[in-house]
Parts: structure tokens; C-alpha cells; sequence
């Protein structure tokens, strides 16, 4: 018996912090960055840099607050592909993914915009950020990632 991709495993999901909290001076800057088209990392004492960037290493637990301004570029690391649904960054099918932002360690978990064609993406990928029309400096002012070049 062979199984039809689309007869797949199938649950809800949904991305969402039910609650609101203020921002520090690292965050803060994070997020007025993306307002500008701007990506902002945090330098570790380790001399990395992390991106999105917490307010303390989770390494250390100190304190964190040199930023650092990367370009909004990097590679895919991981990613999953999903059915797209009303409310989602996308219109139409694309794919959660895990993003090694250039000059940072760890990756970056955002929508990657990949033209309905899960084939197009692997890892390695080099993707670039697509800004939101309108920013209002929140997460999703950086809408989503898209490859960098076609492909094809």
C-alpha cells in the first residue's frame, strides 16, 4: 500500500505568544531594526554573535548588549513544508524553516517563501529577507525569506 503525500499526518498548528511583555534595549533594537529593514544580532564575550538576539548568552546567562548589524542574508539549515492557511506570512504553501543568519551562530526559525515548489529548497540554500510593505516594528515586519536567486 503506498501513501499519497497528500494523505499524510495532519495537525493543527499555530505560532503564537498569548501574552505581552515590554522589551529591553536589546530586543528593542532588534525590533526597531526590522522596522528600518535592518537585522541586528547580539555579540556574545565569546565574540559570537546571535541572531535573533536574546537579552543574555545562553551559554553564560550574562547579560547581553553590543549589537551588531548583519546583512539579512544566510543559508537554510533545516526547514518543513506546510499547507498554507489563512493568517499564515505566506500566501499559499511554504515552508517553516531554519535559517544560519551570515557572521551569526545558531539559526534564525522563520517562513521561507519558496514559490509553492518544495523541490527548490535544500539545505545550503541562500536565502535573502523580504520586508513587509508596511513595518511596525514587530517580528513580522521581516515577512519572510526567499531564495536569493532563481534556481532554475
Amino acid at each position: 500500500m503506498s501513501a499519497d503525500v497528500d494523505e499524510g499526518l495532519r495537525a493543527p498548528y499555530e505560532i503564537e505568544f498569548p501574552f505581552e511583555r515590554t522589551v529591553g534595549p536589546v530586543v528593542g533594537t532588534f525590533l526597531a531594526g526590522l522596522r528600518e529593514r535592518r537585522l541586528f544580532g547580539a555579540r556574545t564575550e565569546r565574540g559570537t554573535v546571535i541572531c535573533p538576539p536574546p537579552e543574555f548568552d545562553p551559554v553564560t546567562g550574562r547579560e547581553l548588549g553590543e549589537l551588531v548589524e548583519l546583512a539579512p542574508v544566510g543559508a537554510v539549515e533545516s526547514w518543513t513544508w506546510v499547507r498554507g492557511r489563512p493568517g499564515d506570512p505566506i500566501d499559499g504553501d511554504f515552508a517553516w524553516a531554519l535559517i544560519a543568519i551570515d557572521g551569526a551562530e545558531g539559526t534564525f526559525f522563520h517562513a521561507l517563501d519558496a514559490c509553492g515548489d518544495p523541490a527548490r529548497i535544500r539545505r545550503g540554500l541562500r536565502v535573502r529577507a523580504r520586508w513587509a510593505d508596511e513595518r511596525h516594528g514587530t517580528l513580522s515586519d521581516l515577512r519572510c525569506f526567499e531564495p536569493e536567486e532563481d534556481d532554475e
